[in-house]
């Protein structure tokens, strides 16, 4: 059921690209190199000189995983981020396919920012890395209560 959606979804975007004739044209491929899971595991061995930076958004983090400590910017937000971000840090720029961390990486390299590359949470689990899981808290009994105030 879930690769007829997808399927779906993907025949959708493909026709959509083909009824614009081309007027809109096409988005710039990032220049941010794609890390492998060697790489990011090499430059994690050096937790005190890198930030993981993930620009999915929460349910995508809850819903996949990620790395247990990291940066979270939508990023949609970045740019007006840009001031909360460490810049003495390699910054890892994390998406699911690293498609957005790519945008991010470009953002954040033009910002002056020290980036190693952009990843992707889920090409990093297929190539046999480990997410961590985030199991969201359950609602406070007086969440309804507290919602009325």
């Amino acid at each position: 059921m879930k690769r007829l959606l997808v399927l779906t979804l993907l025949a959708a975007v493909a026709a959509f690209g083909q009824a614009d004739g081309g007027k809109q044209g096409k988005k710039q491929a990032s220049q941010a190199k794609v890390l492998t899971r060697a790489e990011i595991d090499d430059l994690l061995t050096h937790p005190d000189q890198v930030l993981i930076l993930d620009v999915r958004r929460p349910d995508e983090v809850k819903d996949i995983g990620g790395f247990p400590v990291y940066l979270s910017i939508q990023i949609g937000d970045l740019e007006k981020s840009l001031a909360w971000i460490p810049k003495d840090r390699t910054i890892i720029a994390l998406s699911n396919h690293a498609s957005r961390g790519g945008r991010a990486a470009d953002i954040l390299t033009k910002a002056g920012f020290k980036v190693a590359g952009a990843a992707g949470a889920e090409d990093y689990e297929e190539q046999g890395g480990k997410l961590t899981k985030i199991v969201a808290p359950a609602p406070s009994p007086n969440a309804k209560e507290n919602a009325k105030k």
